[in-house]
């Protein structure tokens, strides 16, 4: 195969699809983006709105995810000003609450030492004369108050912005389009698509699958058959509460089993409530939607840290996260992102396994690493880590 059309074809235009995109088409490459729906249709519409260091990754002791998080945290402030805001985040400590006010100090230490000691990295912990003062959060039992920084962010606008800086630096995107399949060569790739029910075939250097939930449905459907990772597709679900319940982001423990839910500030009348860990099972990760034990236990959550809240709910969704197969609970998983090749020598293929929001520029960055030897040198047209990203 020599007669390519593109260095590569990415299936999926979530986050990662998108960001492999820019990084590639920054570097000169010529790039295709098929999407069978819509930008950031999957799971990049549907996480917890965040762009964080992720701090209760310390209790895995995955400092190397924490401190990369914490660096592309803060580039995307400054890239993406209009898109990433830092906001206060608290944390009440209850008599009841698993985690003690010592450890939350020492993992919130470890956080501002993992990023530089910035101010944005650096904590405090509240006074009790204004506990008062934190929208309407229950006192009884409660310890100790910690504040930090992190960010949030609209992620379905976020990925747009980074598709559209894609498309700017000559990149394409054919939506919808549908995957059929795809055949390995010693050399290539070549694909099968459908868009407005005519099928194409294209050949390219790569073929990246970035298409999240169905990455294995993807890879399912190429020749020869390429190594799959063992993979457990977990379901988050968010609330939409019809009030404004809180001003700034609290950071709970779950009374029912102790996992971190994040309750929100979301647009100008509502509050976000998420998220929970739920193994999906069935075979269309497109049916995934709320579940009634889900609506349960995100209402107890909000129940519990502040019971005098409107618990109307306006709306609810859920995403699914692609995280690496096993018999325990997802809580304690990694959630590194998983990048395999088929090949260690001109690789023709890319699969793309979970990965975080955040992160999704130095995945990019480490994903073109890997393919360097399968594509051609070429003049770079921009550099990512100085690429303003400006709402679609």
């Amino acid at each position: 195969m020599n007669d390519y059309q593109f260095d590569l074809v990415i299936v999926g235009a979530g986050i990662h699809g998108a960001g492999i995109a820019q990084a590639a088409a920054a570097a000169g490459h010529s790039v295709l983006v098929l999407e069978q729906r819509a930008i950031a249709a999957g799971s990049s519409s549907r996480s917890s709105k965040l762009v964080h260091g992720g701090l209760r990754y310390l209790e895995q002791f995955d400092l190397k995810l924490v401190h990369e998080s914490l660096v592309e945290r803060e580039r995307l402030l400054h890239l993406a000003p209009l898109l990433v805001k830092l906001v206060p985040f608290y944390i009440p400590i209850y008599h009841n609450t698993r985690r003690r006010p010592w450890e939350i100090r020492a993992g919130l230490s470890l956080y501002a030492l993992l990023g530089k000691l910035r101010a944005h990295a650096r904590f405090r912990s509240l006074p009790r004369r204004d506990w008062g003062r934190l929208d309407g959060l229950q006192r009884a039992g409660l310890q100790a108050v910690f504040q930090y920084w992190d960010a949030q962010t609209d992620d379905a606008a976020l990925t747009r912005a980074v598709m559209n800086s894609a498309a700017a630096l000559h990149a394409q995107l054919s939506v919808p389009a549908s995957f059929s399949h795809a055949e390995l060569d010693d050399h290539g790739c070549r694909v099968t698509f459908t868009r407005a029910g005519a099928e194409q075939k294209i050949c390219c250097r790569v073929l990246v699958n970035a298409a999240g939930p169905w990455v294995n449905h993807v890879a399912a459907r190429i020749r020869p058959p390429p190594t799959r990772a063992r993979v457990d597709l977990i379901q988050g679900t968010h609330l939409v509460m019809d009030a404004v319940i809180v001003n700034s982001i609290f950071y709970v423990e779950a009374p029912r089993d102790g996992r971190a839910v994040f309750i929100m500030p979301w647009h100008e009348h509502s509050t976000l409530v998420g998220t929970t860990e739920t193994r999906f099972t069935g075979p269309d990760p497109a049916a995934v939607h709320p579940l009634p034990d889900e609506q349960d236990y995100l209402l107890e959550v909000l129940r519990r840290y502040f019971p005098s809240a409107p618990t109307r709910i306006r709306a609810s969704f859920a995403g699914l996260r692609v995280l690496p197969a096993s018999p325990g609970r997802a809580f304690g998983r990694s959630r590194e992102i998983l990048l395999l090749t088929d090949r260690k020598r001109q690789p023709r293929l890319l699969n793309v396994y979970g990965g975080k929001l955040t992160s999704y520029r130095a995945d990019a960055e480490h994903a073109l690493r890997l393919l360097r030897t399968s594509l051609p040198e070429c003049t770079p047209r921009a550099d990512t880590r100085k690429l303003p990203l400006t709402p679609a």
